[in-house]
């Protein structure tokens, strides 16, 4: 006697299938270290035009695009960076840091950087290899994955989907 086919289970609901897509976004924090939040407020030239503002819209804009839930942020205190570092371990797939200042300086920010076990993207709006000779050198870049420099606010957004990118890789730290 042949058995009677099982209706097929029915189709998830809209905001059931929402919340697995948004469950399943990878999170990703962009800290940006001391005096980014004047981006666009001084007079142009290294850092353009663009206000903090403008780029923390570019980059939302842009990991919505790549489908990752990011945490953009931005202080002008070292401990608080080295804060959210450990805060992000267990909590984001992935870092991006624009450390500024603290990029030559900083040994605290680096051996945070070092304990997080995701991949990690440098991003500086200019080419810290065509300023200072002090800028040639970047504590942070011992942890990072890989940097993104000198393209300007292009390069944030760039740096976004170089993060997107590193998370879809079997292993995720490269």
């Amino acid at each position: 006697m042949a058995r009677a086919a099982r209706p097929a289970p029915p189709a998830a609901k809209p905001a059931v299938k929402a919340a697995a897509s948004r469950a399943a976004r990878k999170a990703v924090w962009f800290l940006n270290g001391p005096n980014a939040n004047l981006y666009g407020l001084t007079a142009q030239g290294t850092y353009g035009a663009d206000t903090y503002d403008t780029l923390k819209r570019r980059c939302e804009a842009e990991a919505q695009r790549l489908s990752l839930a990011l945490s953009f942020r931005q202080s002008n205190a070292e401990g608080e960076l080295i804060d959210w570092v450990q805060e992000a371990m267990g909590k984001a797939d992935g870092l991006i840091v624009n450390g500024a200042g603290l990029t030559y300086t900083s040994i605290a920010l680096l051996d945070a950087l070092l304990a997080f076990q995701g991949p990690i993207v440098e991003v500086h709006m200019s080419n810290i290899y065509r300023r200072e000779a002090f800028r040639h050198h970047s504590y942070i870049s011992r942890a990072a994955t890989g940097i993104v420099a000198g393209l300007g606010a292009d390069g944030y957004e760039l740096a976004i989907a170089a993060m997107r990118r590193l998370l879809d890789r079997p292993g995720s730290r490269s």
